[in-house]
């Protein structure tokens, strides 16, 4: 088995500078650290019990199927939060059939970003 001390994601955007303005100041994420300089520079941002870092830059947009979810303690005050600060809102809250209350935002290269509420009687928090 492999020990894993550490993980995070790696983003290689299209747009570097666009894609950090879209993380660090429209989704408000934390800067852990920030390595190298100029427009490719690389910035890793705390994600809960994860990083996400944005470095490099890519001639195309990120895989496709590749996604984020990002859990919160109240979607409806993030989505508000969101909204305010200029986020596009692809899809607003919605309590799904399984329980979770999902939205989804998408980041500059099209990248899908649902963020979550775990409700109290979720099966994820509650255990009877």
């Amino acid at each position: 088995m492999v020990h894993v001390l550490s993980s995070r994601t790696l983003l290689r955007p299209t747009d570097p500078e666009r894609s950090r303005a879209f993380y660090g100041e429209r989704l408000g994420l934390p800067v852990y650290r920030e390595f190298g300089t100029g427009p490719e520079r690389g910035t890793v941002y705390f994600l809960g019990g994860g990083f996400l870092e944005v470095s490099g830059r890519a001639e195309q947009p990120p895989a496709p199927g590749l996604q984020l979810w990002l859990q919160v303690a109240d979607v409806t005050a993030t989505h508000e939060e969101l909204v305010a600060r200029g986020v596009v809102i692809a899809r607003p809250p919605v309590r799904e059939p399984w329980g979770l209350i999902e939205m989804w935002i998408e980041d500059p290269d099209g990248v899908r970003i649902a963020v979550v509420e775990v409700p109290a009687d979720h099966p994820l928090r509650y255990r009877p």
